[in-house]
């Protein structure tokens, strides 16, 4: 008999080797499996995964300050507050030329709103600021009109700041009854050489005024254009430029223009534009990513010199965090204590009367959340039917009445109620599968009542204590209608705060924050979980 080792490996019907054959069929059932499941993968990611993920990734978003007002924070680069009080002249130019291209877009309020958040009052400075920046630098403008009158002339900025090749297809454009697209703008290069700063303001005028389907040769360009372009004019270089604008006529008196104070127009608006605080938040915000909401989050704040605790009356949310930890824990105690005896009666009671006591577990998911929770507010207030019950049992005086509403006892009143057929259900499945003959047998050798509950059938239960632990504590930290309509100030949990913050104030990166601690504390306490019961020993029956 030939030995297996020489005689070659042991082939398949269709002349392969065995052990390839069986590996290209294990492959193509991997493959196959996958391509059914293919479709509800996508469908998650899409509908799922990717929603949540952009959703958390407001929490560190933090693009609109430097969207907003690219000049000042580039100005900002080199401030430092302790060598100065507020910055200089350059850069409140600079804040001027970014709030009047922010104001033309509508995005000052956006960004007053989003710095608010670090310093409040900052977004009524920037409504007010938007609604008088537009007239800043008009005193230049009518001292350039007045040395000549083709700077009021809108084809005459066309021709001086924009290519040769632009202004040409601009015209085309304009003669062929201005349809389609306004032209891309593209700058003179000699001009942007000498004016950069004006060049760059001019183009944004000519984005935005393009963007509205406007044609920039017949739009009258903005007063903080020309305060740009006079100061630019003083120590401009025009040798060899040609322009269509009379640039050196003006360079030759510019040195006697009169010319707007704008730290100064800013202060009349508003005496905060000379506060740092103000600056030290714009600069501290200015990045594209940011730790602001997290810290928040803790009752912290990021501050030029560091992370600094907020200020005491503002510390509500590690409270918030560590009251919704402790009453989802007592919720989820209170349903287990509840729902134990119940799920055992339906697991040993006859069928027939189980299955009766079962549709009244059962009742309460074919009724409104809204609808029993208000009940319970009509239950739990000071007038209510528990109150009065009480009263006329005698138990309390009616000049006592017990308050059961708007703090924490509502609140665990009532979500014990609408969470419990959660722990019923899973404790019901397990329970169903303990053989009776256990407890006989363990009586049968000895074991009193109570011994043999807890030695033999209670260890087996505990699959579902689990399972429906775990389903009320994620289910109860979640929640927020309950908690607002009983809760009061006292009773409200970490997820009303949340819902606060993207239905209400908006403050989607707060609430992107918020939602991110708690989903990693969640999982925290998953952890735990699994390491001390085991995630294995979590049944819902069998």
């Amino acid at each position: 008999m030939t030995d297996a080792t020489t005689s070659g490996p042991m082939m398949a019907a269709d002349g392969r080797p065995l052990k390839s054959s069986l590996n290209r069929a294990l492959r193509r059932q991997k493959i196959r499996a996958l391509l059914l499941i293919a479709p509800l993968l996508l469908f998650i990611m899409i509908t799922f995964i990717v929603p949540i993920g952009q959703m958390l990734f407001r929490s560190v978003e933090n693009n609109i300050v430097a969207d907003t007002l690219p000049r000042t924070v580039a100005a900002l680069a080199s401030w430092e507050v302790e060598q100065s009080d507020v910055p200089d002249q350059d850069t409140f130019r600079a804040l001027a030329q970014d709030m009047v291209v922010a104001v033309e877009k509508k995005d000052h309020t956006r960004l007053g709103s989003r710095l608010n958040y670090e310093l409040t009052g900052v977004s009524s400075l920037f409504r007010k600021s938007g609604r008088a920046v537009d007239e800043f630098g008009e005193t230049a403008q009518e001292q350039f009109e007045d040395i000549d009158p083709a700077f009021a002339e809108p084809a005459a900025w066309v021709n001086t700041f924009g290519s040769d090749t632009w202004a040409d297809r601009l015209a085309e454009w304009s003669a062929g009854g201005e349809e389609g697209r306004v032209p891309a703008f593209a700058a003179d290069a000699d001009i942007r050489a000498v004016l950069p700063e004006t060049t760059s303001i001019y183009a944004d005028f000519v984005r935005f005024v393009a963007s509205e389907g406007d044609n920039p040769a017949e739009e009258d360009v903005w007063p903080i254009i020309y305060h740009t372009l006079a100061v630019e004019l003083s120590n401009a270089d025009l040798t060899g430029l040609q322009p269509a604008l009379p640039l050196a006529e003006v360079q030759g008196v510019s040195a006697d223009f009169e010319l707007e104070d704008l730290r100064a127009a800013f202060a009349d608006v508003d005496e905060d534009w000379l506060s740092t605080d103000v600056w030290e938040t714009i600069q501290t915000y200015s990045g594209p990513y940011t730790s602001g909401y997290f810290l928040t989050s803790v009752d912290r704040q990021l501050t030029p010199d560091g992370v600094e605790l907020r200020a005491e009356d503002e510390r509500i949310y590690l409270t918030l965090f560590l009251r919704t930890m402790i009453m989802s824990v007592v919720i989820t105690v209170s349903c287990i204590l509840l729902g134990y005896p119940v799920a055992w009666l339906l697991a040993n009671l006859p069928m027939r009367t189980a299955n009766v006591l079962m549709i009244l577990v059962l009742l309460p998911f074919w009724t409104s959340l809204l609808v029993r929770t208000s009940a319970w507010k009509a239950l739990l207030q000071n007038q209510g039917v528990i109150n009065d019950l009480l009263v006329w049992i005698g138990i309390v005086a009616d000049d006592n009445r017990l308050a059961l509403i708007n703090n924490a006892t509502g609140t665990i009143i009532a979500m014990t109620h609408i969470l419990l057929p959660f722990m019923i259900l899973p404790l019901y499945s397990v329970m169903k599968t303990i053989p009776p003959s256990y407890l006989r047998a363990a009586k049968s050798l000895g074991a009193t009542n109570f011994t043999a509950f807890w030695r033999v059938y209670f260890p087996q239960s505990v699959p579902g204590i689990g399972a429906g632990s775990i389903l009320v504590f994620i289910l109860s930290i979640g929640y927020y209608i309950t908690p607002e309509i009983v809760g009061g100030t006292k009773g409200v949990f970490i997820s009303n705060r949340i819902a606060y913050h993207i239905s209400t104030s908006l403050n989607w990166g707060l609430a992107a924050a918020l939602g991110s601690i708690l989903l990693a504390l969640v999982l925290i306490f998953y952890w735990l979980y699994d390491r001390i019961v085991g995630i294995d020993n979590v049944k819902l029956g069998g």
